[in-house]
């Protein structure tokens, strides 16, 4: 056998070893760089983008009462805090009870932020916290999030 063809041969059974070494022995990583939660069932939000890319969405329903008026005030500060990138993201209120109608139910959080991408797609869940120090930290991940996307969406 010549070595063209096993070097051939070799460029394509290594990747494929080394992927199936992966998946058999559970060696892929499993820590993320976002800092909010995927949602296991897809959830599709009613909302307008107003031509934005990206939505944060506050989930206000009726029944919520202190942790709701804190996140209100954090809602309007997420707007300040936007600075340059808040013509690209909309900040909503969202007062409606809602539940996903998919193959596992899933509520929204009272109280929780998501980040909704222009189509009503719910991407990441920010859950609220009692503690007001670990809830500022939660927004922040959201802020960094964020930015995340939109830098990618500019590089495309």
């Amino acid at each position: 056998m010549n070595k063209t063809l096993a070097l051939f041969i070799g460029c394509f059974l290594l990747p494929v070893a080394a992927a199936v070494a992966v998946l058999k022995f559970d060696l892929a990583p499993s820590s993320t760089t976002n800092y909010g939660r995927f949602l296991e069932n897809e959830v599709i939000l009613p909302i307008k983008s107003e031509d934005k890319m990206w939505t944060i969405v506050l989930n206000l329903p009726a029944q919520c009462q202190t942790a709701c008026e804190v996140q209100r005030e954090n809602a309007e500060q997420l707007k300040v805090a936007l600075g340059k990138h808040s013509q690209k993201v909309s900040v909503v209120l969202f007062e409606e009870t809602y539940s996903a109608q998919s193959s596992g139910s899933h509520e929204l959080a009272p109280g929780a932020f998501y980040l909704v991408d222009k189509h009503g797609l719910v991407v990441l869940e920010y859950l609220y916290q009692a503690n007001p120090e670990s809830n500022r930290l939660v927004l922040k991940g959201l802020l960094k999030d964020m930015k995340k996307l939109l830098n990618y969406a500019r590089s495309k």
